[in-house]
């Protein structure tokens, strides 16, 4: 007989997980499964990572010491938030040879049906990436045609007159020591330093 873990979880403390496995259980017996264990979150979000959910943790790790065939939920979002969450999960069962169910979803797979959905899934994520992607390049492009200027600003003329003195100053000390001299960031200095490079001040 094949055995099958439950994941509930519910996110606030007053909230139960007692329907959630009991209907998973009468599932489990219809498929012939033995349950095993029952991993159990109470009041946690499923936004949370999963070292913010230590059931969820736990079910990781014993899943990759493969302690069980399959991971049954009451619904996908029992797992996670995100699709992406979820392809990521599904992913690691997957190489431990392990099946997921999802009541809620239909997902099962452990059948030819659910194998499919499984690598649906995995093209709407893949989609999913591109066009969060695709909008952080608009927005940008978007912003620089604005005038938006990214990064840390410009340091005042003057402040970087004496930072370049100081770098073209023989016997000078090093880049942070410099930086820490002037209250600014090393990667400034470095960014000042460089027309120096080409006249042989090393740059420490």
């Amino acid at each position: 007989m094949r055995k099958a873990v439950f994941y509930l979880r519910v996110s606030t403390l007053d909230q139960t997980v007692a329907n959630q496995e009991r209907e998973l259980r009468e599932v489990a017996g219809r498929m012939g499964l033995e349950v095993v264990k029952v991993y159990r979150d109470h009041g946690i979000s499923g936004a949370k990572g999963r070292d913010k959910r230590p059931a969820f943790d736990a079910l990781c790790r014993d899943a990759a010491r493969r302690q069980f065939d399959v991971v049954m939920a009451w619904s996908v979002d029992r797992l996670g938030r995100s699709l992406q969450d979820l392809i990521g999960f599904l992913s690691e069962l997957h190489a431990f040879g392990i099946d997921l169910f999802l009541h809620q979803q239909g997902l099962d797979t452990t059948t030819p049906a659910g194998k499919a959905m499984f690598q649906m899934m995995g093209v709407f994520a893949e989609f999913e990436r591109a066009m969060i992607q695709e909008r952080v390049r608009a927005g940008l492009a978007r912003a620089r045609s604005e005038g938006k200027r990214f990064g840390r600003p410009p340091i005042a003329p003057s402040l970087e007159k004496r930072i370049r003195e100081a770098l073209a100053t023989p016997g000078r000390p090093g880049v942070r020591v410099i930086a820490k001299q002037f209250g600014v960031d090393p990667g400034t200095v470095q960014r000042i330093s460089r027309p120096f490079e080409d006249v042989g001040v090393v740059v420490a």
